[in-house]
């Protein structure tokens, strides 16, 4: 029996938090070489195969687990407490898995690969950022065009994480070639039915292991593999939460490992001087704070998405939207000056790479959240909504 056979075998039994730690073990083994090297976290992806985590979204009659929004993110915080990249190609990929769940149920081919991804433990991609528009994903230059039975599609991707090492690619475009730049349609390719050309290397200060270089993207598929509803409905009932709500998960893995380093550090020094409050005992106290806010609000957001998926309305509603995006960016703008503490509290042991108390990857990778979607846009986004919408300052939710 294969090591992926057997790792399988024994994860079928087991619940989701035990599998994804198990993964986890493996990822934080090598996540500092996947950060120096800036190369694909493939250990980690490989045994997230070999676990079954990458069809867990999918209904349990196309051969997944229907795991829950909450479920996920949890895995999230899981794999992001060892290696950030390894935590964010997961994230990206359930997001991705959200858009078939929870819009491709209805369409025999998007059924059918839902099956597929079960069986083979496919790895999804996204293409939703373009040049000329940025990180902008509810407007496309890009169109589809359907000739026939087949689709055909050609857009300058200027980043698709993990592109080169994904088995298809969800990619958005204009709806055909006279539509308005927020007329798109979600594409499937798969991996034989597309060409990238690299045009942009993926060398950043953090997350380096998503390798989400630049590309040039050249498709031809069969039609059938257009999702049917349009991406607008897709972007506001399933893709903003989901990457909201998964990203910060990632998020808050990445400070919650922090603050356990800092811990760990504080310990160390109350061992050495029985008797004596150690040095940044104090400064863990005001962090443990700070972490449980991130935790509460993620959690929140978490139980509005849940509580919202059964009404197509409240999905699409102006409240929750709001809602979503103060999410993100709460949860990205705390996490720094929670890793802040927990490098003040370990020192130069802290500073330095090397150590049990290094954190320059995790400051690195963290510096990540307020670009991704960039918080600017999301405020202005919400400043906007704001001025028609009434703010909910209910504790009921």
């Amino acid at each position: 029996m294969s090591a992926a056979i057997a790792l399988a075998a024994a994860g079928a039994s087991d619940g989701l938090a035990t599998r994804a730690a198990r993964v986890a073990a493996i990822a934080g083994k090598h996540a500092d070489a996947v950060d120096a090297e800036g190369r694909f976290p493939r250990e980690a992806v490989e045994a997230m195969r070999a676990e079954r985590l990458l069809s867990i979204q999918i209904p349990v009659e196309l051969g997944g687990e229907a795991a829950s929004i909450t479920q996920i993110a949890e895995l999230c915080s899981i794999l992001g407490q060892a290696c950030a990249a390894s935590a964010m190609v997961f994230a990206m990929h359930q997001i991705k898995l959200s858009s078939l769940v929870e819009h491709g149920a209805g369409s025999d081919w998007h059924r059918d690969f839902m099956r597929r991804i079960a069986r083979e433990q496919l790895l999804l991609a996204s293409a939703t950022t373009e040049g000329g528009i940025g990180g902008n994903l509810r407007n496309s230059i890009c169109a589809i065009t359907v000739e026939g039975d087949t689709c055909f599609l050609e857009k300058d991707a200027t980043v698709i994480s993990y592109g080169a090492h994904a088995d298809a690619i969800l990619i958005t475009s204009r709806s055909h070639a006279d539509a308005a730049s927020s007329d798109q349609v979600l594409t499937v390719f798969l991996k034989d039915q597309y060409r990238l050309e690299r045009t942009v290397e993926w060398n950043t200060l953090g997350m380096r292991g998503t390798c989400s270089d630049g590309f040039l993207f050249k498709g031809e598929a069969p039609a059938a593999q257009i999702l049917p509803k349009p991406f607008a409905e897709i972007a506001a009932q399933s893709m903003l939460a989901s990457s909201h709500l998964l990203w910060s998960g990632v998020w808050y893995g990445i400070a919650a490992d922090a603050v356990a380093r800092a811990q760990a550090f504080v310990r160390a020094a109350a061992r050495k001087s029985p008797g004596t409050p150690p040095p940044g005992a104090l400064r863990l106290a005001e962090v443990s704070s700070l972490l449980q806010m991130v935790k509460s609000n993620v959690v929140a957001g978490l139980k509005a998405y849940e509580e919202a998926k059964a009404d197509a309305d409240r999905l699409s509603s102006m409240a929750f939207a709001v809602a979503m995006n103060n999410v993100k960016i709460a949860s990205s703008e705390m996490i720094l000056p929670i890793i802040n503490h927990a490098m003040l509290i370990c020192g130069i042991m802290g500073y330095k790479n090397g150590t049990p108390y290094s954190l320059g990857r995790h400051l690195r990778d963290a510096h990540s959240a307020q670009l991704m979607i960039s918080n600017d846009r999301i405020l202005g986004n919400t400043s906007t909504m704001l001025l028609v919408h009434k703010q909910d300052t209910s504790l009921l939710g």
